[in-house]
C-alpha cells in the first residue's frame, strides 16, 4: 500500500499539522476501513465507520453462555457503524487518561477517527501474540519471558480499575521502548458485565491465545505455578469468577491435546490445562 505523504514544516513556525481537517478528507476518499498514512515525521492511521452489525448472533451466543453457566463467557456486543467508531474513541481515550499505553486519538468525528502510530514511523510494532509464537523454537524461557510480560500488562490494566476489550495476545503489542501498548477496542465490556467478570475475561481471552505456544516449547508446566501466583495476588473477586468458570469447563479436559478436532479446540485445552486449579 503506498502511504500519502505531507512534507514536514521547514521550521518551527509553521502550523500545526490539522488533524481534523486532514481526517475529513481521507475519510472521504479511503477505501478500507484502516490505512495508514505518513504527516510529515509521524504515521498515523485513519479508522472508519463499517456496516453497522446485526445482534441475532450475540443473542444465540448470550443464551448459551447462560444455560451453560457461563457469565464470564456472554458477548459483549460489537455493533459496528458510528457506534464501534464512538466506543472505540470513548474507550482510547479513557485508557490513555488512566496511564496506560494506546495509540494517541488525534481527532474524530461520526464516522472515524485518526490516531498516532504507537511505533516509529514506517515501522511494525510487533504483536505479542507474533512475538511469543516466534520463540517457541528458542525454547521455555524465552517463551515464558514473553508470555509474563502480557500478563504483567493485563495486570496494569485491572488495576487502573478497568478491563481490555478483546485481552488476546494479538492486541497487546511492544512499543519500541519495550512498553506493553494495547489496541482494538470496538467493544466494551464494562457496559455488560461487572468488572470482576470483565477481568476474567481479559484472562480467558489472553491463556486461549498463549496457552498453546507454551505447550509447544514445554513451558506449560512452569507456567501454571506463574498463574497461580498472579491470580493469588488479584484479589478474591476474580478468584471466585476464575473458580466458578474452571468448574463449569471442566469438560474442556475431555478435549484432544492434537489437532485431531482443530486448532480452536486445542487452544481451548491448552487454556484449561493452564488455568485449571
Amino acid at each position: 500500500m503506498n502511504l500519502p505523504t505531507i512534507t514536514p514544516p521547514a521550521d518551527a513556525t509553521q502550523p500545526p499539522v490539522d488533524y481534523a481537517a486532514y481526517l475529513a478528507r481521507q475519510l472521504a476518499v479511503q477505501q478500507f476501513n484502516v490505512a495508514s498514512y505518513r504527516l510529515g515525521d509521524e504515521q498515523v492511521w485513519v479508522k472508519k465507520a463499517n456496516t453497522p452489525h446485526g445482534m441475532a448472533r450475540y443473542r444465540v451466543l448470550g443464551a448459551l453462555a447462560t444455560l451453560f453457566g457461563l457469565p464470564v463467557l456472554i458477548p459483549v456486543p460489537n455493533l459496528g457503524g458510528h457506534t464501534a467508531i464512538a466506543t472505540e474513541v470513548q474507550r482510547l481515550r479513557d485508557l490513555a487518561a488512566r496511564g496506560l499505553r494506546v495509540p494517541t486519538v488525534l481527532a474524530a468525528q461520526e464516522d472515524g477517527f485518526i490516531m498516532r502510530h504507537l511505533g516509529r514511523p514506517a515501522e511494525q510494532t510487533p504483536s505479542l501474540g507474533n512475538e511469543i509464537e516466534a520463540a517457541v523454537p528458542a525454547g521455555p524461557e524465552a517463551v515464558l519471558r514473553l508470555w509474563l510480560q502480557g500478563l504483567r500488562a493485563i495486570e496494569l490494566v485491572h488495576n487502573q480499575g478497568t478491563c481490555l476489550s478483546q485481552a488476546f495476545a494479538r492486541n497487546l503489542v511492544r512499543c519500541p521502548d519495550g512498553v506493553v501498548g494495547y489496541i482494538d477496542f470496538e467493544d466494551d465490556p464494562t457496559a455488560v458485565l461487572p468488572l470482576p467478570l470483565c477481568h476474567g475475561r481479559d484472562a480467558l481471552c489472553y491463556a486461549h491465545s498463549t496457552a498453546i505456544y507454551l505447550r509447544q516449547c514445554g513451558a506449560l508446566e512452569d507456567a501454571r505455578p506463574l498463574w497461580a501466583q498472579w491470580l493469588q495476588a488479584r484479589g478474591p473477586a476474580l478468584q471466585e469468577v476464575m473458580e466458578q468458570t474452571m468448574h463449569r469447563m471442566r469438560f474442556a479436559r475431555h478435549l484432544p491435546q492434537s489437532r485431531k478436532l482443530g486448532r480452536d479446540v486445542q487452544r481451548v485445552r491448552a487454556a484449561y490445562d493452564l488455568l485449571r486449579p
